[in-house]
């Protein structure tokens, strides 16, 4: 066999391994079997994935402020931001309700708590406070209050997204406000800044099948293989919930806008690989906004919804919070009745909406629900601690899918979308990778050539 010949044959193999998607899911089953056979030495590699995240974290806050302020500016209409909005809060108020009642009739069907007879005296609640580090919910006025930054540095520092997103939305107002024209250089630093985050984030990418395999390692090493068992039947009817929402949001996403989420997630696959193997939704928002302009969603609709949804519309762990109360119920023997159970609807409604970026925010949540409904022994949270941490691919992915579709939809609504586009790329995943690659390299030797005209004026 020739040389040539010889390189032809392993094109094929190198082809898939280069794809971030195959090395993700590589380091997924490495992590977990290091994991697995070296308990210890898993535990050790937190940091890996800690690293990683913190890596896209922290410009998740300056792009968040560039990709909205240059979306609205070129739009060139405040009123549409206000509708958008406003559809966007709506849309999430619905379908987080919904998934919240979902919970709660796969919690009554499955009963993963019933026969635990658990006597509430015996749990130890150290873990809880230790998860929460002394948090409570804020109420409605702190909550309100928390959106508005006390300074636009702070804002950035404590990487604070809907702060970010309001600031945002007001410099864009006040550059529309004096007009483009008269500040052409205000707005091509941010779109050129933007622009530079996205390389940033690029570079960041090729770390991810490391992270993945930190995170999985201490995943498994931390909990053990023996915990899935442990709490079987609240894991199948989480999971079993969280799959039946998504067909439901499959329909929603065809019925408003004609498009198929199969062929979304096939598009957005390594996304999706990544989150679930970090266990975050976050260190994906970046890529996942870039892939819902490039799937026909307007600049301004995107940085609108998505970062809005991480806040507003956790339908993942809408199903989690509201079935994991029955199942602490279940487990220590109280029955609820209809009524106290349409009670923890309303209390989650509403501490749901507060979870974003409160250390240990399901268990208060959880705790804030067990206190208003008045039966459950609030040391029954304690009950969850075993289980939370497997939770976190159902949540992930759930959520993450949520908001994907609320972006579509809320697009749809407001006349943001361009079905012909969106159909066009999702029909054809890898020859839209390459034509947004394409695109990303002519943006550049146009901001190139721009340089060099301004230089020689």
């Amino acid at each position: 066999m020739s040389a040539a010949s010889a390189q032809g044959a392993r094109s094929p193999v190198r082809s898939v391994l280069s794809s971030l998607f195959v090395q993700v899911l590589i380091a997924a089953v490495l992590g977990v079997l290091v994991g697995h056979l070296w308990p210890g030495f898993g535990e050790s590699l937190k940091p890996v994935g800690d690293g990683f995240i913190r890596l896209i974290k922290m410009v998740i806050a300056p792009l968040i402020f560039c990709v909205v302020v240059v979306g609205i500016a070129k739009a060139g209409d405040m009123r549409s931001v206000g509708r958008i909005g406003l559809k966007a809060l709506i849309y999430f108020e619905i379908v987080t309700t919904a998934a919240l009642a979902l919970g709660l009739i796969a919690g009554n069907v499955v009963q993963p708590g019933a026969g635990l007879n658990v006597d509430p005296s015996t749990l130890d609640t150290s873990g809880v406070e230790a998860k929460t580090e002394g948090e409570q919910m804020p109420g409605a006025a702190d909550f309100v209050l928390h959106m508005i930054p006390e300074s636009a540095v702070g804002a950035f520092a404590d990487n604070e997204l809907l702060q970010v997103l309001l600031l945002a939305v007001l410099f864009a107002a006040g550059l529309l406000h004096v007009g483009i024209d008269r500040a052409p250089q205000v707005f091509h630093f941010i779109e050129q800044a933007g622009e530079i985050i996205f390389k940033i984030i690029g570079y960041v990418m090729r770390l991810a099948p490391i992270a993945v395999f930190g995170s999985m390692a201490y995943l498994i090493g931390q909990y053990g293989l023996s915990s899935l068992s442990t709490y079987a039947k609240l894991i199948a009817a989480c999971y079993g919930a969280a799959a039946l929402f998504i067909i439901v949001l499959g329909v929603l996403m065809r019925v408003f806008t004609g498009l198929s989420l199969i062929r979304f997630v096939r598009f957005a696959r390594e996304e999706f690989a990544l989150a679930i193997g970090t266990a975050s939704s976050e260190c994906v928002m970046p890529r996942m906004m870039e892939k819902l302009e490039r799937a026909g969603c307007r600049k301004e609709a995107v940085g609108l919804v998505v970062p809005t949804g991480y806040s507003f519309n956790l339908d993942g762990a809408s199903i989690y919070l509201s079935l994991a109360t029955l199942f602490m119920a279940q487990a220590v023997g109280v029955e609820l009745t209809i009524g106290q159970q349409i009670t923890v609807i309303l209390v989650l409604i509403l501490t749901s909406k507060g979870m974003a970026g409160v250390p240990g925010s399901a268990f208060i949540a959880l705790s804030a629900t067990a206190s208003a409904v008045g039966v459950i022994p609030v040391a029954a949270v304690a009950l969850i601690l075993g289980a939370d941490r497997i939770m976190d691919t159902m949540r992930v992915v759930t959520n993450l899918l949520g908001n994907c579709v609320a972006t579509f939809i809320v697009s749809k609504w407001d006349g943001a979308l361009d079905p012909a586009q969106a159909r066009e790329v999702l029909a054809t995943p890898e020859a839209s990778a390459k034509a947004l690659l394409s695109e990303r390299t002519e943006t550049e030797q146009a901001a190139a050539q721009d340089d060099e005209r301004e230089l020689t004026k």
